[in-house]
C-alpha cells in the first residue's frame, strides 16, 4: 500500500519504535509544509492511505476531488481540518482515533511550562544574562494568585490540578457540563466575563469550531489586570484577529505566553508577538512530545493496518463502508 506522512516537520515518525508497523509498505514522508492545492495534489498523486500530523493541514473538497486513488485518511485527534462530507462523497474513510478520557498531559505541562516562565521572567532573564546582565525584572510567584481555565476540558482540568499544586485559586468558565466537572473537582465555575477581570493568569484550553471562532474578544482582555497573563496552548483562532496584540500593547493583561498562531509554520521571525518582550512564545510544542507522539502514531499506524486488512477501525463516516 502506498502510504504518505504530511507534515513531519522534525523528521521524527521515522524514528519511532510504532514506525516499524509500516514494514513493507511503500511509505513517503514529507518533512516540510505546504497548503498549496496543486503541489499536494501531485504530492499524494499515487496515495492510498493519507497519514496526518493533527491539523497542520487542511484537507478540503479541490484537493481530495484530484486524488482518485485515495482511500483512507489516518490520523489522531478531532478534525476540523478534514472535509468528511467530501471524503464520503468521493468514498474516503477517514478513520481518527479520539482516545477519550485521555488528555494530552505534554500540552499541559507546557502550559504550566510558559506560565512559570512566563512570570517569572525566564527567557528574558536568560537573554540578559547572556548579554552579560543581571536581574532586569522582577517576576511574580504562582501561589496565592488566581487561576482561570478558559475551557475546562481534559487539558482544562489537567492545568487546574497544577495550579491547585501550586497553591493558586482557580476559577473555571466553559459549557454546563465543564462547569459541573470544575465544582465537582473543587473549583469556582464562574461568568465568562468574571474569569478575565478576577484572575491573574487566564489559560485558553477549547477546541477550534465555529462556536468558539474569535470567542475571546478585545473586551475580554481589556477587562484582565495590567498585572495579568493571557496563556493560550489552544488555538489561535479562539482569539479574536488582532486582539491580543492590540491588548497587550494598552497594558491589559501584561503579559502573554503563547504556543498557537493564525498562520503556521511561523517562519523568519515574522509575527508581532515575537516581538513583544512582555511574550513568551513557543512553536506550537504543545503534543509534540517523544511519548505522546509514540501513543499517537501507534494508533494511526493500527488504522492503517486495518484497513489494508479490510477491518477498517475508528471510522468517522460509515457511510463510505455503507456504499462499499
Amino acid at each position: 500500500m502506498k502510504v504518505t506522512i504530511l507534515d513531519d516537520n522534525l523528521d521524527a515518525i521515522r524514528h519511532l519504535p510504532s514506525y516499524r508497523k509500516l514494514a513493507g509498505h511503500d511509505v513517503k514522508i514529507w518533512n516540510d509544509h505546504t497548503k498549496d492545492v496543486d503541489t499536494l495534489a501531485g504530492r499524494l498523486a499515487d496515495t492510498e492511505a493519507l497519514v496526518l500530523i493533527r491539523e497542520r493541514t487542511p484537507i478540503r473538497a479541490p484537493l481530495i476531488e484530484r486524488l482518485p486513488k485515495l482511500r483512507l485518511i489516518s490520523q489522531r485527534s478531532v478534525y476540523p481540518h478534514i472535509d468528511v462530507e467530501a471524503c464520503t462523497r468521493c468514498g474516503v474513510i477517514v478513520s481518527s482515533d479520539l482516545h477519550p478520557g485521555r488528555p494530552s498531559f505534554a500540552t499541559a505541562e507546557l502550559t504550566w511550562g510558559l506560565v512559570i516562565a512566563a512570570m517569572r521572567g525566564i527567557p528574558q532573564q536568560m537573554a540578559a544574562l547572556k548579554a552579560g546582565r543581571w536581574q532586569t525584572m522582577l517576576g511574580t510567584a504562582a501561589r496565592g494568585r488566581t487561576l482561570g481555565i478558559l475551557g475546562y476540558g481534559r487539558i482544562g482540568g489537567a492545568v487546574a490540578g497544577y495550579g491547585r499544586a501550586f497553591g493558586m485559586k482557580v476559577l473555571a468558565w466553559g459549557r454546563e457540563r465543564s462547569q459541573e466537572r470544575a465544582r465537582a473537582d473543587g473549583h469556582e465555575a464562574v461568568a465568562k466575563e468574571a474569569l478575565f477581570e478576577r484572575s491573574d493568569v487566564v489559560s485558553v484550553h477549547l477546541r477550534a469550531t465555529k462556536d468558539t471562532l474569535g470567542l475571546v474578544t478585545a473586551a475580554d482582555l481589556a477587562r484582565m489586570k495590567p498585572t495579568a497573563l493571557f496563556v493560550n496552548t489552544s488555538r489561535a483562532s479562539v482569539v479574536a484577529p488582532g486582539a491580543l496584540v492590540a491588548a497587550l500593547k494598552a497594558g491589559r493583561p501584561g503579559m502573554a505566553a503563547v504556543d498557537v498562531y493564525e498562520e503556521e509554520p511561523v517562519l523568519g521571525g515574522n509575527h508581532p508577538l515575537l516581538k513583544m518582550d512582555n511574550v513568551v512564545c513557543t512553536p506550537h510544542l504543545g503534543y509534540v512530545e517523544r511519548d505522546g507522539l509514540e501513543s499517537a502514531f501507534d494508533a494511526i499506524f493500527d488504522q492503517v493496518l486495518a484497513y489494508g486488512q479490510g477491518r477498517p477501525i475508528n471510522v468517522v463516516n460509515p457511510e463510505v463502508l455503507e456504499q462499499r
